[in-house]
């Protein structure tokens, strides 16, 4: 195994000198010097302060999508002011339409983006081109802001700005102001940041950009321009508290409880670049529920965070796949040993968490610094003694901490190296971890490859060491319209990240090679074009074993009336040697060559009625068994202030064959169909852009009829078992209702109203008619919750001169906040 290790780290470093001996071809960057004021504007949409006489102008907007490179028309002319003062940077967008009356303008919940015109702000206080914050302002005046790396957009993080928005006689204003509270950016006399801004023209959906951006290479953020003219600002001291009190009236199986719960987040600003969050008592009980299934899988199933702290400002902490924040606050890590004639009266489902901390920035040098840590209670389950019916309690989860650190050095414009390492301490003698890994993201200086690696290793802790190790080393061609990658990665049979991150298969060594064909500018009756071909072969590490090799085609284009459609098609050709599903260390079972067509088509989302559907078919080499799987999912706006969408999904299973059981040294497995329907409905009415109401509906169902059972033999052919007995269909139902009233009443503020129903059933039966099945799932005991959560922002600056007469300077500038016209900062 040292030798992949080995190869893995070489050309890790090879890749590393290549790219840090050059850097980025110098661009062409467009420039904007701004002026300070003394004397704010108000913010309210409407251009005729002061302060705005003598801004300065950013002009000559360029297309970016559909047509890359093409000047703005005349008839769209876009103009920015941009100004500032010692509290933050103003923006004062005009956006010519010589159809004002046209310009769409649905209203959409606070990070939403509908079908709207919109203005879009990317300010980077570091100048480094590799991570920018993102503030979006609709034509309805909904906010949306976000935090975009090279990697992507991180749309969690919420910041607290201003904002108007404001149809005219020939065209609609934007009108913002970001507080640099919101802002990161050095600690210097004389600043220069980053900037690009866009407009979106809905009606045509074209895009248009401020400083131009090349489609033909690189990522978004490496053509920023620059904005100069900031300097000896003196920024206020960032702090800011945001306390809450929520109660809960639950009703389950026809018992009730009402729980009143109280605390509080806070962020304090260490510096103008570094950040700590708290969630002191945290309350995640009106989260988003889990969209749970019926799992057969060898693996656990990965959901979704839903908790705004652990989502929020995450971007450091996410490099390197070694942190799943469901860990902390999730299911306990043992199972309780039971006496003769005892059994689990009770078994937490998570795990209460008391309090989470994170510090993460960057310095002016580069190097971004996360650090996060989390600690939680002691669990317990409770087990009855089935005789003298005694209980006692057992713990099941130890007083536990959390810590992620994270050391990300970015250089050479587009290059990083980023150091992490995850721990997790549990009290007593329940297992420890502990997991390490080095990455390298480098781009070389002509924008067009990218070297890519990391190398990574996890110990765990208990009687005896678990050590295991992963690494990967990948170069892509990252410009032009042809597109290629070939990697190499590998995990050893003992690598675990399961205490605080998530990973699935291991004791692989996988070969990839990709070639991609994209479309940069429209052409006949195309606006895009992307056509991918795959290719993997993977072998079991120890002993070594062929695993499968896989092809996979898929494409996808959008016409020039935005009627987008695809397909593809996947294969292994060969059958696989599948070494997780007998769930035993050195097993495998052989699974036939399969093939697999699909296709989808997606309508245009400007109009009030749009359609996606898809349509997919597995076809493997058995007679009988397949696979066919149809979605459609129609979406109607009744009006700006309403939609809906619906979405339907029907998977048939055919003669799959899975594990169910090992009976001594005998490992079992069972054919069966499998039959799943899963239909869901949203909805939403937004009253004003700060009310909203809103309807989330899923079911799920899904049902296994097991009709043959076999034995796995050492050579991975499976051999009837006609003794078994069937004791294995089963039919799952999960029922979620949500129907909640949320009111952003003042910045960063929020009263939430949430009605949740929630039913679960498994039956140990199948082939129920859909009325028997729905008159099971109702029988089963139910859970009724409403609940009330209120949150109140509260900035230092703010509210200090409340409470010291002497300091006028503060006073003022709390005056000026509030002063703005807050109507639209949600």
């Amino acid at each position: 195994m040292s030798k992949y290790v080995t190869l893995t780290f070489l050309m890790s470093c090879f890749f590393s000198f290549n790219s840090y001996t050059q850097s980025l071809d110098t661009l062409q960057r467009k420039q904007i010097t701004i002026t300070k004021i003394s004397k704010a504007p108000h913010i309210d949409g409407i251009l005729d302060d002061e302060a705005w006489e003598h801004a300065a102008i950013a002009t000559d907007f360029v297309e970016r999508q559909p047509v890359n490179g093409k000047p703005i028309p005349d008839s769209l002319r876009t103009e920015v002011k941009i100004i500032y003062d010692d509290l933050g940077i103003y923006f004062g967008a005009k956006m010519v339409d010589p159809n004002p009356d046209l310009i769409p303008r649905e209203l959409v919940e606070r990070d939403q983006i509908g079908n709207q015109d919109f203005f879009f702000i990317l300010l980077n206080g570091y100048n480094d081109r590799q991570q920018s914050l993102q503030f979006i302002v609709t034509a309805s005046g909904v906010q949306y802001d976000a935090k975009m790396t090279n990697e992507g957009e991180d749309n969690s993080w919420n910041a607290v700005w201003y904002s108007a928005a404001k149809i005219h006689e020939d065209g609609w204003v934007a009108e913002v102001f970001i507080p640099y509270s919101e802002l990161r950016f050095p600690e210097k006399d004389v600043q220069v940041w980053g900037l690009n801004m866009e407009r979106e023209f809905r009606r045509e959906r074209t895009r248009y950009s401020w400083s131009p951006i090349d489609n033909t290479k690189g990522s978004f953020s490496i053509y920023d321009g620059e904005i100069y003219g900031i300097q000896n600002i003196k920024t206020p001291l960032r702090l800011s508290l945001q306390p809450y009190l929520s109660t809960y009236v639950n009703n389950f199986d026809g018992a009730s409880e009402t729980v009143l719960n109280g605390g509080m987040d806070l962020k304090y600003g260490i510096n103008d670049a570094f950040t700590l969050d708290m969630v002191l008592v945290p309350d995640f009980g009106q989260t988003k529920f889990d969209e749970a299934v019926l799992n057969l899988s060898a693996f656990e199933v990965q959901f979704a965070e839903q908790r705004p702290f652990f989502n929020e400002g995450t971007e450091l902490f996410s490099k390197g796949g070694l942190f799943y924040s469901r860990r902390v606050g999730g299911t306990p890590s043992r199972f309780p040993v039971l006496d003769e004639n005892e059994e689990i009266k009770s078994y937490p489902s998570r795990i209460d968490l008391i309090n989470a901390a994170k510090i993460s920035g960057r310095t002016s040098k580069g190097l971004g610094v996360g650090v996060f840590n989390a600690v939680t209670k002691n669990t317990y389950a409770t087990i009855e003694n089935t005789e003298t019916e005694q209980t006692r309690k057992e713990i099941v989860e130890p007083l536990a901490n959390y810590n992620v650190l994270v050391l990300d050095q970015r250089f050479g414009e587009n290059n990083s190296v980023t150091l992490v390492n995850t721990n997790v301490i549990r009290e007593g003698d329940f297992r420890d971890a502990n997991a390490t890994a080095l990455l390298f993201d480098l781009t070389n200086k002509k924008n067009t490859l990218r070297y890519y690696s990391y190398l990574k290793s996890s110990w765990v802790l208990t009687d005896s060491t678990k050590f295991g190790n992963a690494g990967r080393a990948q170069v892509s061609n990252i410009s032009g319209m042809h597109r290629y990658t070939a990697s190499v990665n590998f995990r050893t049979k003992d690598y675990d990240i399961n205490d605080l991150g998530f990973s699935t298969n291991t004791n692989f060594i996988s070969y990839y090679g990709y070639y991609g064909y994209r479309l940069l500018q429209p052409k006949g009756a195309f606006n895009n074009i992307y056509l991918n071909f795959n290719l993997n072969f993977n072998r079991r590490l120890h002993p070594d074993l062929y695993n499968s090799y896989n092809f996979n085609f898929n494409s996808n284009f959008t016409t020039k009336e935005f009627l987008a459609f695809g397909g593809g098609f996947e294969t292994t050709p060969f059958g696989t040697n599948d070494i997780y599903e007998p769930r035993t260390e050195g097993r495998y079972v052989k699974k036939p060559a399969f093939y697999n067509p699909w296709v989808w088509i997606s309508t245009d989302y400007r109009k009030r009625f749009a359609l996606d559907v898809d349509l997919e078919m597995v076809s493997f080499d058995e007679k009988n068994r397949n696979i066919k799987s149809f979605g459609v999912s129609p979406r109607f706006r009744f009006s700006d202030k309403w939609k809906a969408n619906a979405s339907a999904r029907v998977n048939y299973s055919s003669n799959e064959q899975g594990f169910v059981n090992r009976l001594g040294d005998d490992i079992l497995f069972g054919q069966r169909d499998r039959n799943t329907i899963i239909t869901s409905l949203e909805s939403q009415y937004i009253f004003n852009n700060q009310m909203a109401a809103s309807l989330s509906f899923r079911h799920y169902f899904s049902e296994v009829d097991y009709h043959q059972f076999y034995t796995l033999e050492n050579n991975g052919n499976l051999t009837s078992n006609p003794s078994y007995e069937n004791v294995h269909n089963t039919s799952y139902n999960s029922w979620n209702i949500d129907l909640r009233y949320s009111w952003w009443f003042a910045p960063g503020s929020q009263l939430t109203f949430l009605y949740r129903n929630a039913i679960d059933s498994f039956f140990d039966q199948s082939g129920l008619d859909f009325t028997e099945n729905f008159e099971n799932l109702f029988d089963q005991p139910q859970l009724h919750s409403f609940s009330i959560r209120v949150s109140y922002f509260l900035d230092y600056n703010r509210v200090k001169p409340l409470f010291r007469k002497d300091a006028q300077e503060n006073r003022v500038g709390s005056m000026r906040l509030q002063k703005m016209n807050l109507g639209t900062e949600i």
